[in-house]
């Protein structure tokens, strides 16, 4: 933890990481910095270096060139040092096959200087009925939570989560953003990967998606589904009337058609302002505009647009 009047270090830094398997290039020259009580989510398809990446910062495997700065350490070189500071939660459980789920947690929080309860975290993930069940017996989601629940009970700053929901059922995943969510407010950084698009737009502060071991695009969920493409406002209206005046006290950039006899779209960065013009326009021509709705680029359509749309394996 800093001092009393010191500014905290940033969480992570990684400057032009580069990693190689073979001929393979899995992270190329990556840029990122998180900030302290933030929630990142590290989008990608398959085999686009989310994990590599993740693998090292948690110390696991050293990059082949650039630098990694955990609060200002070396993970791989400094990795006892950070290892109360951090916790991880490996894609895939990691658990001991015949170990019990309530031993396991045990057994983890022993290592910590001020754990969590074990037993409030098996209450709160639905794990208290399970806890002398043993691992290999546990299902898919139930092995998720005890990974997640072990990867929390040491009250690390900086937590790695590394497809958290993957395999749980609907009940399961809200308890798990509820967690995430209550995370961040108590100041703690959470570096996530996922597949769920809806779990990154509800939960991530900000998104960096990675192709190829590159940076595509990067933002907060709402200047992502901004970006490249403009909102739409469409609502409906008497047919064939005079736009001349909308187009005018629109913003510069804006176009307004009637796309379809009673059909008008508005096509711009929908803002109150915005709206407040076009139900003037139609107060001023003693019009009432109906179903009117403002449409946005998906996450899904920003993620396909970033990383292409052919199958990966």
């Amino acid at each position: 933890m800093s001092s009393t009047g010191t500014a905290p270090r940033i969480p992570l830094r990684l400057h032009g990481v580069t990693k190689r398997f073979g001929d393979t290039t899995a992270v190329s020259n990556l840029d990122l910095e998180v900030q302290p009580a933030e929630v990142l989510a590290l989008l990608g398809p398959n085999g686009a270096g989310k994990t590599t990446t993740v693998e090292m910062c948690e110390g696991f495997t050293r990059p082949d060139a650039g630098t990694i700065e955990v609060f200002g350490l070396d993970p791989f070189a400094d990795n006892a040092a950070l290892r109360p500071r951090i916790g991880v939660m490996l894609q895939g459980g990691g658990g001991y096959p015949a170990a019990r789920a309530g031993e396991m947690l045990n057994l983890v929080a022993a290592y910590a200087a001020n754990p969590l309860d074990p037993k409030w975290l098996l209450e709160t993930l639905g794990l208290t009925d399970s806890a002398r069940t043993t691992y290999r017996r546990l299902s898919g989601g139930q092995q998720q939570r005890l990974a997640l629940a072990c990867a929390l009970v040491g009250r690390p700053e900086l937590v790695f989560l590394d497809e958290p929901t993957a395999g749980m059922d609907a009940h399961a995943r809200l308890v798990v953003w509820e967690l995430i969510d209550g995370l961040r407010r108590d100041g703690v950084t959470v570096v996530l990967t996922t597949h769920q698009l809806k779990e990154a737009e509800e939960l991530a502060d900000r998104i960096v998606i990675i192709d190829h071991g590159s940076q595509v695009a990067a933002g907060t969920p709402a200047e992502l589904m901004r970006s490249g493409a403009e909102d739409q406002l469409r609502f409906s209206a008497p047919r064939m009337l005079d736009l001349t005046l909308l187009v005018s006290a629109l913003p510069e950039n804006y176009s307004a058609v009637e796309v379809a006899p009673g059909e008008y779209l508005v096509e711009g960065h929908i803002d109150p302002q915005v709206l407040a013009t076009v139900t003037a326009w139609c107060a001023r021509l003693d019009v009432l505009a109906t179903n009117m709705r403002v449409e946005q680029r998906s996450l899904e359509d920003v993620f396909l647009d970033v990383t292409g749309r052919e199958l990966r394996p």
